[in-house]
C-alpha cells in the first residue's frame, strides 16, 4: 500500500502542469475511479479540508489521502511522491534558466500549455457544482466575485463558510 501511494502520487506530480487545482483531476481519478480508496462525497470532504489548510492544496491532498490510507507513513510517501517530480524539474530548471529564458519557443510552449491548465482547473469546479444547491452555488459566485473585484481575502469566507457549517450542522441536530 504504501508503494501504491508514492507510485500514485509520483504519476500524478510528474504529469500534471500547472498549479494544485490542476491535480484535481487526476487525484479525482486516481483515488476514486481507479484505486476506489475514496468515495465521492469523501473525496469532496478531503478537497474542502484540503483547500482551508495552510499551504500548497497538491501537498495538502497528498498528506490526507496518505494519512488516511497507511497512517503517518502514508502521508509521508505520498508527500514525496508529489514533491519529487516538481523539485527535480525545478532544479534542472534553475540550473539551466538563463539559456532558456529569453527562448521564444520556450515562451510559445508556456503560451500553449496556459488553455490546457485552464480547463484542468474548471473541470473539477463545474464537477462540485453538481452536488451543490442554488443557494451555495450563489454564494460562491458572490465570494468569488468580491475576492476577484474587491480584493477581500479568501481566508474571510473560508472563516466564515466554516462558521456557518459548525452553527447548520449543530442546528440540524437539535
Amino acid at each position: 500500500m504504501l508503494w501504491q501511494l508514492f507510485y500514485t502520487f509520483l504519476k500524478i506530480g510528474a504529469f500534471t502542469f500547472g498549479s494544485g487545482y490542476a491535480m484535481i483531476p487526476m487525484i479525482e481519478k486516481e483515488v476514486i475511479d481507479r484505486r476506489k480508496w475514496f468515495d465521492k462525497e469523501d473525496f469532496l470532504n478531503q478537497f474542502t479540508l484540503a483547500q482551508s489548510s495552510p499551504g500548497p492544496f497538491a501537498l495538502n491532498t497528498a498528506v490526507f489521502v496518505g494519512y488516511k490510507m497507511k497512517g503517518w507513513w502514508g502521508a509521508f510517501v505520498s508527500v514525496l511522491g508529489i514533491v519529487i517530480p516538481s523539485f527535480t524539474i525545478i532544479l534542472v530548471i534553475a540550473m539551466y534558466l538563463s539559456d532558456f529564458k529569453d527562448n521564444p519557443n520556450v515562451a510559445a510552449a508556456f503560451k500553449g500549455i496556459r488553455p490546457a491548465v485552464i480547463a484542468l482547473i474548471a473541470v473539477p469546479c463545474f464537477k462540485m457544482l453538481k452536488g451543490m444547491t442554488t443557494i451555495q452555488i450563489t454564494i460562491s459566485v458572490i465570494a468569488a466575485a468580491a475576492i476577484w473585484l474587491l480584493g477581500l481575502s479568501p481566508i474571510y469566507f473560508i472563516l466564515a463558510g466554516s462558521v456557518i457549517g459548525i452553527i447548520t450542522t449543530f442546528y440540524k441536530k437539535s
